[in-house]
C-alpha cells in the first residue's frame, strides 16, 4: 500500500531505507521520549527495518521533494504491541519523524492520512493515540488532529525498562467525521 499526501509518500519501508533511517533515529532526541534506543548503525537499523517497521500498516514518511524516508507512521491492532486497551474495531497509531523536520506539520499530514485510512477503508470505530508524559511535541500532533484525552496510566513499563506515566488519547469515527464535514 502506498499513500500520497500534499507533501509526503507514505510507503512500506525497504532494507536499502537503512542508511535514510539510521541517520534520522540515532539522535537520542528522538527515540527515547518515544521509548525506543537510539539506532546503533546503519545494520542496526537495517534489522528494525526487518523485525519491527516491516509490520503490515507500518509506512516510511518520505519526502516528495527529495525521496527520502525521514520518520515513520503505523496503524497497530489488537495485537499485544500497543499499550491503549483497545476493543474491537479500535487501532492505535504510532509516529516519529527526525529532528530536521519537526515544526513542518508534516507528521500531522501524515496521521491525518492514516485516520483516513482507519475510518474509511479498514472500517476501524475508534483511533488510539499514546504518548509518554513530556512528549509534548507528540501530543500536539494529536491535538491537531482532533484527538481527545482520555486516560494517563502511571507506572507504565517502557520498552526501555524504565517507569513511566503515559496519556492516552482518542478518537472516534463519529468526532472524525464531524471534524472533517
Amino acid at each position: 500500500m502506498i499513500m500520497e499526501t500534499e507533501r509526503l509518500i507514505l510507503r512500506p519501508w525497504r532494507e536499502e531505507d537503512a542508511p535514510s533511517l539510521y541517520k534520522y533515529a540515532k539522535d537520542p532526541a528522538v527515540g527515547p521520549i518515544a521509548g525506543w534506543p537510539p539506532h546503533t548503525s546503519v545494520e542496526n537499523s537495517r534489522e528494525v527495518i526487518r523485525d519491527i517497521l516491516s509490520a503490515p500498516e507500518t509506512y516510511a514518511v518520505v519526502l516528495k521533494e527529495t525521496n527520502e524516508p525521514v520518520g515513520s507512521v503505523g496503524i497497530m491492532f489488537g495485537d499485544g504491541i500497543h499499550s491503549a486497551e483497545m476493543q474491537e474495531g479500535d487501532a492505535e497509531i504510532g509516529y516519529w519523524i527526525g529532528v530536521p523536520y519537526w515544526g513542518h506539520g508534516l507528521i500531522p499530514e501524515a496521521v491525518n492520512r492514516l485516520l483516513s485510512r482507519c475510518f474509511e477503508e479498514l472500517e476501524i470505530r475508534r483511533v488510539w493515540c499514546g504518548y509518554y508524559n513530556g512528549n509534548t511535541k507528540s501530543r500536539r500532533v494529536m491535538d491537531k488532529c482532533g484527538f481527545k484525552f482520555h486516560h494517563t496510566e502511571e507506572c507504565k513499563l517502557s520498552p526501555l525498562g524504565d517507569v513511566r506515566m503515559e496519556h492516552f488519547t482518542l478518537l472516534t469515527k463519529k468526532d472524525w467525521e464531524k471534524k472533517n464535514n
